[in-house]
């Protein structure tokens, strides 16, 4: 007679069912956008993903140190009466750095996930398309807001220690900080839209740092031509429209009255107004941008 077959076994291997809260739309939403912010810095990758973001944090940070301690010794010297440099004009003076570190950052938040076809995982849980874009932006934005408020708050509490006045200069660091905000917003919005449209992060990477890089070089050399040569600084003030830098520089030199970093700047209210409302609709713009790409991407 044959054999009786043999007995099946279960082994327990330790799996227990979830019992944990269910976060909805929005808890999804804003684990992306944490997942997203830790990423861009390399928080929780490879100890390499971690040297160009962090280098190019303590990059950001270098100047503002040396700033800092300048601003003490000279004002102790008498040799100063504020801050060795303006707020506001740190984001303009450190722009190189900031570009760098956009390219990098927005390709690894967006292009990486188009490249290995994880959209359709974040996409399964209850989380729209238009989430993921905000998710996305908002992340990047952040961290380049706080790449750039970082060495604020150094130069600030540098100008506190030189025994500056505390309330013109913490008026000052919250206008610069504003200022920050809309740089960050501006310059996340470009840089994730280009990178949105590549799974190559290579080719984000160069994108990027050539739309940012190319367009604040031919205007500021047009206006230097036009303010200069031509000696018509009205005309040089509204080529900063232009380009995203000198965009949210000009708000700057019309709402807080700051030194421009370019050759000229916007005169008047009326063209400050125009500043505003341009640098608003191209945030906008971006934005919108980016959520139309993510409604049509094919996953």
């Amino acid at each position: 007679m044959p054999s009786d077959p043999p007995a099946g076994v279960i082994h327990d291997i330790g799996y227990r069912e979830y019992e944990g809260p269910r976060l909805a739309r929005r808890g999804v939403a804003l684990g992306l956008y944490t997942h997203t912010l830790r990423g861009v810095f390399g928080v929780g990758r490879a100890p390499r993903s971690k040297v160009v973001p962090m280098g190019l944090a303590v990059l950001m940070l270098l100047p503002a140190v040396i700033l800092a301690v300048v601003t003490v010794v000279l004002v102790g010297q008498g040799a100063l009466t504020g801050p060795a440099l303006p707020y506001t004009r740190y984001a303009m003076v450190t722009q190189a750095a900031v570009a760098i570190f956009l390219a990098v950052a927005a390709p690894q938040a967006v292009s990486l996930d188009l490249r290995f076809h994880t959209l359709p995982l974040y996409l399964s849980r209850p989380l729209e398309r238009v989430d993921y874009a905000r998710a996305k932006l908002a992340a990047v934005t952040s961290a380049v807001f706080l790449l750039l408020a970082a060495p604020l708050l150094v130069m600030y509490l540098g100008s506190l220690a030189a025994g500056l006045d505390a309330g013109r200069q913490t008026v000052d660091l919250l206008e610069a900080l504003v200022g920050a905000l809309l740089f960050a917003a501006i310059l996340s919005g470009v840089a994730v839209l280009i990178a949105s449209w590549t799974a190559r992060r290579g080719f984000g990477v160069a994108a990027i740092v050539t739309v940012l890089a190319l367009t604040y070089a031919v205007v500021s050399s047009l206006q230097a031509l036009v303010a200069f040569d031509a000696d018509d600084p009205a005309t040089a003030g509204w080529i900063g429209l232009f380009s995203p830098m000198t965009l949210v520089d000009g708000v700057q030199v019309w709402a807080f009255g700051a030194e421009p970093s370019t050759p000229a700047g916007p005169s008047g209210d009326v063209a400050g107004v125009v500043f505003l409302a341009v640098t608003l609709g191209v945030i906008a713009l971006c934005y919108a941008a980016v959520a139309a790409r993510y409604r049509r991407v094919r996953l």
